[in-house]
């Protein structure tokens, strides 16, 4: 066990008080991790979109103060009561739809929206109890999506962790967390093209360069980048030209 295991760690956090306003760094007592639950140490975190979207609190129900970020990559610190398949030291990934592994959504080939875990964005308190692992001065500050990981340390649920090789780049790989799972995925297992097919991808960010990799290895013939921007083009180029299809 770690030497901090079982106690509360005081961290730095970037914590959002209000829609739309800077987030403020704070330092946060973030409490240990409970019953099935991981508490991580987050080395690398990336900025996605959706963080931008809730932190704007447009067109959904606003709950703040609250610590955003999803798309991260650390290593574990403790595991809380019951946890068996990850311990101290393991290198992970925060995922943001989770699997119980026992329920119809975990145990079909169709679906990865678990009963338990599956994304909410309304909720920003663990599930074993109800409360929120984090705080400044006996204030709760909310979760998000249950990773929180503009954290310098987080709790999550542990069917919200994916244990990865330790030789993996952390810094690079933490955007399989959102971004490469999401457009790959979207590529691969939704959208499905015929191997063959011609593949147009609009928009080349994370999410449109990982759904044009999964054109690549669904075996498109040619894979066509659309983006307004066009600095995007020259990375676009070699994942839309590596099946030999122009951009």
């Amino acid at each position: 066990m770690s030497g901090t295991a079982g106690q509360v760690i005081h961290c730095r956090a970037a914590v959002a008080w209000e829609a739309g306003k800077p987030l403020v760094i704070e330092q946060v007592e973030v409490a240990p991790p409970q019953a099935m639950e991981v508490r991580l140490k987050i080395l690398y975190t990336s900025l996605c979109h959706t963080d931008v979207y809730f932190w704007e609190a447009k067109g959904q129900n606003p709950l703040f103060p609250r610590i955003y970020g999803h798309e991260a990559g650390g290593i574990v610190e403790s595991v809380g009561e019951g946890v068996t398949d990850l311990e101290p030291g393991d290198h992970v990934l925060p995922i943001f739809t989770g699997e119980c592994k026992e329920c119809a959504h975990c145990k079909s080939e169709e679906s990865n929206m678990c009963d338990l875990l599956r994304i909410n964005t309304d909720r920003g308190v663990m599930l074993s109890d109800g409360k929120s692992r984090f705080s400044i001065k006996g204030q709760p500050i909310y979760h998000f999506l249950g990773t929180s990981t503009f954290s310098e340390y987080t709790v999550v649920h542990v069917g919200c962790v994916a244990k990865i090789n330790p030789l993996a780049p952390l810094d690079k790989v933490c955007v399989i967390s959102c971004g490469i799972s999401t457009g790959l995925g979207a590529m691969v297992n939704v959208a499905k093209p015929p191997k063959g097919s011609t593949v147009a991808v609009f928009g080349l960010g994370a999410v449109g360069l990982s759904a044009a990799e999964g054109a690549r290895i669904a075996g498109a013939s040619r894979i066509i980048g659309v983006d307004l921007n066009p600095n995007r083009f020259q990375e676009g180029l070699g994942r839309c030209c590596s099946c030999g299809s122009a951009p």
